[in-house]
């Protein structure tokens, strides 16, 4: 049996290096704003797996979150510092996980930088909360899945496929190297 990217006469594989991984990146996360954060050492109620919002995504390609120091999380992070991400930017699109290695520290700058109000939700102390560290992801590679020209190309294209009996989607996809 014929696998559907092997019907699909458009191109729809794309590998993404260094820049260009960046950018698929960063645009990907801009519209998912979070995030499923996977630890590898998982030993904790959620086996390592949690939502997390991505305080910032600098230009190259590092992800900063916000993380209680007393969270499995940061417990897991310090006995293995390997984590995959997961995103999702919208219902059919937009999709990518990542491997990297994160980091933890105190930075008030950066503290600071990252900081919003509704935080204090978590951190009661504000900003200067005993609790509150950073978490820093250097992503190295993963996998995405896009459309090449946006949503409402891409369901034009599968309407017209559907009614043509023929692969016509707007799909790519491809592996990325930060």
């Amino acid at each position: 049996m014929d696998s559907i990217n092997n019907n699909q006469k458009e191109k729809n594989r794309e590998n993404l290096n260094n820049d260009e991984a960046v950018e698929k990146l960063k645009d990907i996360v801009d519209k998912a704003k979070s995030c499923f954060f996977c630890t590898a050492d998982g030993s904790g109620p959620s086996h390592g797996v949690r939502p997390m919002s991505v305080q910032e995504i600098d230009d190259d390609g590092h992800l900063w979150f916000l993380s209680a120091t007393d969270s499995h999380k940061n417990q897991e992070i310090a006995s293995d510092t390997s984590v995959k991400l997961f995103f999702q930017g919208s219902a059919h699109s937009d999709f990518i996980y990542i491997t990297g290695t994160a980091s933890i520290s105190r930075d008030k700058d950066k503290i600071e930088k990252l900081w919003e109000p509704i935080l204090k939700t978590w951190f009661t102390e504000g900003k200067d909360d005993p609790r509150i560290s950073v978490i820093e992801v250097i992503p190295d590679e993963g996998y995405y899945w896009d459309t090449k020209h946006g949503n409402a190309v891409a369901g034009i294209k599968m309407l017209i496929g559907a009614a043509l009996g023929k692969t016509m989607d707007d799909s790519i996809e491809g592996k990325i190297k930060v």
